[in-house]
């Protein structure tokens, strides 16, 4: 297929590389131009603006907010200015219900198609094409982006014909994500001022009652404070949260524990954590008790697994 792409970060790009691998006519843009070099080697075309990425089948953005998603869909030369009737915009950034809507509206004016197909699975898994993908959208149009996601991701959940459940589902799973974060922090700041070893409780943990991949990630990185690099900043974590609780304050849907790991992010990005991995969330009830480790800093390997983005 012939496509574009915006947004070349950490899952940007190696999402972009293994559309390139596998065929597709792909044509790359992000605002900071040194990001597209390793995909131009690879063999995508770069575009110079947004509008020279809007010539394909379908445009792909994968970027950081709503902000950044609006800038390029909905301003003078964006998206839906300048992409043919017919063609598809697939958005795969986690992003607001409420910008969801305003974009399948905006689209649908123009004749254009909107998919809203966020993803879960962080940098490692989207090198990987292992990415987990919850689309939403017209059924024809997420039929026609299924090529997409089979180079992209080990599986398809098709959600919902309106294209902002997608991102409520998505949201909703990066809430959940967060909490089990806190609760693994409590935890292991519990037992480790016993003086039990936190990685060995870690490891009991995920190999009998909670035996899945975000416990032993997530576990790992707070039991060895091992917050840096991020694979998914704490910005981008205190945004989902954001994100969810002003979804659920529409619904009128009370989410205390969304109130509380609203407050852990506000904390953490307080004390200058802008930098960390959103895991470092977990590290706070071990300050709170007095008995937090030395964290690893940038020194440590990259983490490796599971979402989100």
């Amino acid at each position: 297929m012939k496509i574009g792409f915006i947004g070349l970060g950490h899952m940007g790009s190696a999402m972009a590389a293994n559309l390139v691998k596998a065929g597709h006519d792909v044509t790359v843009f992000n605002r900071s131009p040194e990001k597209r070099r390793a995909l131009l080697e690879l063999g995508a075309h770069e575009a110079g603006s947004v509008v020279d990425a809007c010539h394909g089948e379908v445009i792909i953005t994968m970027l950081a907010d709503d902000t950044a998603v609006a800038d390029v869909a909905l301003a003078k030369y964006g998206i839906v200015e300048n992409l043919a009737k017919g063609a598809i915009h697939l958005s795969m950034s986690t992003i607001s219900v409420a910008l969801s809507k305003h974009l399948a509206e905006t689209h649908a004016r123009a004749g254009q198609r909107f998919v809203a197909a966020p993803v879960f699975g962080r940098p490692d898994a989207a090198a990987a094409a292992k990415l987990f993908i919850v689309a939403g959208g017209e059924a024809a149009a997420v039929e026609a982006c299924k090529p997409l996601f089979d180079v992209l991701g080990q599986k398809t959940f098709p959600i919902n014909m309106e294209p902002a459940a997608a991102n409520l589902v998505k949201l909703s799973g990066n809430f959940l994500l967060a909490a089990a974060i806190e609760a693994l922090g409590e935890a292991i700041a519990l037992v480790g001022k016993a003086g039990i070893d936190r990685r060995a409780y870690v490891d009991l943990l995920t190999s009998t009652i909670f035996p899945v991949p975000a416990y032993k990630i997530y576990g790992g990185l707070i039991a060895e404070s091992r917050f840096q690099p991020a694979a998914f900043a704490a910005p981008l974590g205190f945004k989902d949260i954001r994100l969810a609780l002003a979804a659920a304050e529409s619904l009128r849907v009370p989410m205390p524990l969304g109130s509380l790991l609203h407050d852990r992010f506000l904390r953490l990005l307080a004390q200058g954590g802008d930098s960390l991995d959103w895991a470092a969330i977990g590290g706070l009830a071990a300050q709170d008790a007095g008995d937090a480790p030395t964290a690893k800093r940038a020194s440590a390997p990259a983490v490796v697994g599971y979402p989100p983005t």
